[in-house]
C-alpha cells in the first residue's frame, strides 16, 4: 500500500491539538481520522480499516490504554502509537506490555511524530522486503508465520503484534545462536538506547511466555551479549539414537 493511501485513526482528547495533528497528518499524504475520546475511537475502529492507531493515554470514557487493549482483541497486527504528556517509565512499559509499536511524549514535533509513524508503516506495510525470503519457521513443535504473524502449536495459535513477529523473526533467523541485543534494538527499534533496550526486554519476556508450551525450546538471556533461541529435542534424540 502507498503511504499517501495509509490510514490512521487518531485518537486525542484535546480537540485544538487533535485538529492540529490531523491536518498535519493530511498534509503529509494520510488520511486521518479524529476522535476525541477512546468510547467514539473504538466504534469508528470496528466500522474501518485502518493502518495504525495513534492513541493519547489520558482520555475521557475510555482510557488509551483499555482502547489499545480492545484494539488488540480483535487486530494484533495493526500498528498502535501511544501520545501521552507522562513521562514515567512504568506507563511507557505498560504500553508495551499492551502490544503498542512506539511511545511519544508531548510536547513533541510534529517531524518527530512523522518519522515515528513512517518506520512503523515501513515494517509493517512493505511486503516487498519479504520477496525471496523465508517466512514461515519449525522451530521444535511449533510454526511460526511471519506473515500471517501467528505462532502455531498443536491446534493453538497465538496471534502476534508486529514487534513481536519480528523479534521472533530475528530469533529464527540466528537458532541455536546469540542474537546481539544491539543489533536486535536498532533492526527493531532503530536505536539501542536505554528505554528501548527495557522495551524489548518486555517483548522477549511475552515470547518467552508463549513459548512455554514446548519444553524444548528455551529463549535464554546470554548475560551481556543479547538472546538465544534453543532448540534441544533434535540433540536429545540424536543422542538416544546413540
Amino acid at each position: 500500500m502507498e503511504q499517501a493511501l495509509a490510514k490512521i485513526l487518531l485518537a486525542e482528547d484535546d480537540k485544538n491539538l487533535g485538529t492540529i495533528l490531523k491536518s498535519y497528518l493530511e498534509a503529509k499524504g494520510f488520511i486521518a481520522t479524529l476522535c476525541l475520546n477512546g468510547q467514539e475511537a473504538y466504534d469508528i475502529f470496528i466500522q474501518g480499516d485502518y493502518d495504525c492507531c495513534i492513541v493519547d493515554v489520558m482520555m475521557p470514557v475510555k482510557d488509551g490504554f483499555t482502547l489499545a487493549r480492545e484494539i488488540r482483541s480483535i487486530d494484533r497486527k495493526i500498528p498502535i502509537l501511544f501520545l501521552t504528556a507522562r513521562s514515567l517509565e512504568e506507563d511507557k512499559i505498560k504500553g508495551f506490555e499492551l502490544g503498542g509499536d512506539d511511545y511519544i511524549t508531548k510536547p513533541f514535533s510534529m517531524e518527530e511524530l512523522i518519522m515515528r509513524i513512517q518506520a512503523i508503516l515501513r515494517r509493517t506495510m512493505d511486503t516487498a522486503g519479504n520477496e525471496g525470503k523465508q517466512t514461515v519457521y519449525e522451530v521444535g513443535r511449533f510454526t511460526f508465520d511471519y506473515n500471517r504473524q501467528t505462532l502455531d502449536i498443536g491446534e493453538q495459535t497465538q496471534k502476534l503484534t508486529s514487534k513481536e513477529a519480528d523479534l521472533l523473526r530475528l530469533l529464527c533467523e540466528n537458532l541455536n545462536d546469540v542474537l546481539d541485543r544491539s543489533v536486535a534494538l536498532k533492526k527493531i527499534w532503530f536505536d539501542d538506547s536505554y528505554f528501548n533496550a527495557r522495551s524489548m526486554d518486555v517483548y522477549v519476556t511475552k515470547l518467552r511466555k508463549y513459548l512455554r508450551a514446548d519444553p524444548d525450546v528455551e529463549l535464554m538471556n546470554v548475560h551481556g551479549v543479547g538472546f538465544k533461541l534453543l532448540v534441544t529435542r533434535k540433540d536429545r534424540e540424536e543422542d538416544q539414537g546413540k
